[in-house]
């Protein structure tokens, strides 16, 4: 049976604003209701396989759990890198964990997935994966190569080599095409764009890197030796880890070994790295437009318009990306989206935020928006899910208001727990010991305002935390 290994890390930040650091395009729906990672869950329902296992960056670990519970996809826990080393020692804490919790001794065969890849074809998803099959089972590392439409130049090829029925072996794995060299590729028919998904059994993954990278090996071993399991989050040791090398399985292992296969896939295949590709996965109307949420066009072509929060309306624009969210707006060509990523590049060395998370930032008990900043004070509607609980907590540089507009809220004030309901309110003095609780069935929705010398989030004291945040 087929142990599906889900990679859910990356920030996608060709994709901001919608993508963030802390909210990075695996999470996002973009395509339909479903996020990427929802997506690439569900679409495991045609294969006769086991619960995944989810590898993920610690500081995402909320967001993915939620996730996969909403869309009420089982896995088999989320291994949590503490710092991300790309995916040759990711893929080995996948394939070690799985041989680590297999019914009686047996050898995982893994079919390893990147959250973060839309395909339109699910039925030819599910043949690659089954012609794929006979391969992996008698010891051959898989790879998927996609069958090329354009000649697209952000993407590495596979070069096929010999035919073995539904599988050629690989000849080589090439880099970034330029313009020309991609066309010359697309002519052969010999290419293919390299997809980053692959199947094979574990102890083959394991062996190959133990011949080619056994430092890698060692260190995951290491690393995942005595997991730290907290509830479905699976934690490695931070201080082995973050010594481990980084490299993508490509260079590690699937350019040096003589047992990789590539088996071909036409499957409507996109990685989603940039606005221009989203627009090409996306339907459009009859002026070829993308719009998405409350978007007037007039004589306006070629666009992707992505409307957040407000009314985006355009007149006379073609081939432009219009992105608006609560505290970011983008206008871009469509043929220079690649350069987006020298925007976050710019908020980073900045010092600003907005390329870390957003206005509207989710948290296990819920969310928080910050309508509102000041240079001494800061307004956030603050949005408790039933039965959620904020750490027990004080701040050194701030005090806090409380109102209720809607639901009950349970408060730590001090000595004093209250009861505070709708249109009541509450203040917690600067130091004050505190907790917020919402022991009611509906959301608890209040506003909170904070106002002192020092607003940020590190400003915060935790002695206790039901979701292991310190």
């Amino acid at each position: 049976m087929i142990t599906p290994v889900i990679m859910a890390g990356g920030t996608g930040s060709r994709l901001w604003p919608l993508s963030r650091e802390l909210y990075p395009k695996q999470f996002l729906s973009v395509t339909g209701d479903m996020s990427m990672l929802q997506q690439t869950a569900a679409r495991l329902s045609t294969l006769e396989h086991s619960s995944p296992i989810l590898i993920c960056n610690e500081e995402h670990r909320f967001i993915a759990a939620e996730q996969m519970r909403v869309g009420r996809f089982e896995h088999n826990g989320i291994i949590l890198e503490p710092v991300g080393k790309n995916t040759a020692p990711a893929i080995a804490l996948a394939a070690l964990q799985a041989i680590n919790i297999s019914n009686d001794g047996e050898d995982p065969l893994l079919l390893v997935l990147a959250a973060d890849h839309i395909i339109d074809n699910e039925l030819a998803f599910t043949e690659s994966v089954e012609k794929a099959l006979p391969f992996a089972l008698n010891g051959k590392l898989v790879t998927f190569g996609v069958v090329p439409k354009t000649p697209e130049t952000g993407y590495g090829y596979i070069k096929a080599g010999m035919k073995d029925g539904d599988a050629f072996s690989v000849s080589e794995f090439v880099e970034k095409p330029d313009l020309e060299t991609a066309k010359k590729y697309l002519a052969t028919s010999e290419y293919y764009w390299n997809s980053g998904m692959f199947i094979f059994k574990a102890s083959r993954y394991l062996e190959e890197l133990a011949k080619y990278e056994p430092q890698i090996l060692e260190t995951c071993k290491k690393a995942i030796a005595a997991p730290s399991q907290d509830v479905e989050f699976i934690r490695v040791d931070s201080a082995i880890f973050e010594t481990c090398l980084d490299k993508s399985i490509d260079y590690a292992v699937m350019e040096k070994t003589d047992s990789a296969m590539v088996v071909p896939m036409d499957a409507g295949w996109s990685d989603v790295g940039s606005f221009s590709a989203l627009w090409d996965v996306s339907e459009k109307d009859e002026y070829q437009n993308v719009t998405k949420g409350d978007v007037i066009t007039v004589d306006s072509t070629n666009n992707y318009i992505f409307a957040g929060n407000k009314l985006v309306s355009t007149v006379g624009v073609d081939n432009l990306v219009i992105i608006e969210t609560k505290d970011a707006v983008l206008v871009a060509n469509k043929d220079k989206v690649q350069e987006v990523k020298t925007v976050v590049n710019k908020l980073h060395e900045a010092g600003r935020t907005e390329q870390k998370l957003h206005r509207e930032v989710f948290r296990p008990w819920g969310k928080y928006d910050s309508i509102d900043f000041g240079a001494r004070d800061q307004v956030k509607r603050i949005t408790v899910k039933p039965g959620e609980k904020l750490s027990i907590q004080k701040h050194h540089h701030r005090s806090e208001h409380w109102i209720v507009v809607s639901g009950t809220a349970k408060v730590l004030n001090g000595e004093q727990t209250l009861i505070v309901t709708e249109n009541e309110s509450t203040y917690i003095p600067l130091g004050t010991i505190h907790a917020l609780e919402n022991p009611g069935k509906i959301p608890l929705e209040m506003i909170e305002v904070q106002t002192g010398s020092y607003l940020g989030e590190d400003d915060i004291v935790r002695f206790e935390d039901r979701y292991g945040r310190s």
